[in-house]
């Protein structure tokens, strides 16, 4: 249960899953410090891992995907940092943060239908989702920023 609140976080009653998310941040950061095979490996186990522990955190809390069970935001956010070769930068972490927090608070199509899954997958799948298009958003970004600036 500590793991799946993110250690008390997810108890807060403001915005739970964004100060829950902010675990993910050093954790991101640290995965910059290694290849990009090494992270994708640590990454699925460690969401691989948090598929259970969101799913009896779930169970003993009453059901669903309740506020408090913060760590499937914190497990999937180093995602959106995934391939981007600034990663250690501030500003992109701060910029990956939000676009984080942006598609998973509103969850467009298709992250929305993720949750309908339901159980420890189903809590996990769309914050998986949010961070795969944060990392999709922040790539196109930077990249047209580059050549922007490269003129």
């Amino acid at each position: 249960m500590l793991v799946a609140t993110g250690f008390g976080l997810g108890w807060i009653s403001w915005a739970p899953g964004t100060i829950g998310s902010l675990i993910g941040v050093p954790l991101a950061w640290w995965l910059t410090h290694h290849s990009p095979q090494r992270r994708v490996v640590i990454l699925s186990v460690l969401l691989v891992t948090a598929v259970p522990i969101c799913h009896w955190a779930s169970i003993w809390l009453g059901g669903g995907d309740l506020s408090q069970i913060v760590a499937d935001e914190y497990l999937a956010f180093p995602i959106a940092m995934l391939g981007i070769t600034v990663a250690r930068r501030a500003w992109t972490m701060g910029v990956a943060f939000v676009l984080y927090r942006l598609f998973d608070v509103t969850k467009p199509l298709p992250i929305g239908y993720s949750e309908a899954i339901g159980g420890g997958l189903g809590i996990v799948l769309d914050d998986v989702m949010a961070a795969f298009f944060a990392c999709i958003v922040l790539f196109v970004g930077l990249t047209l920023w580059h050549r922007w600036h490269s003129r």
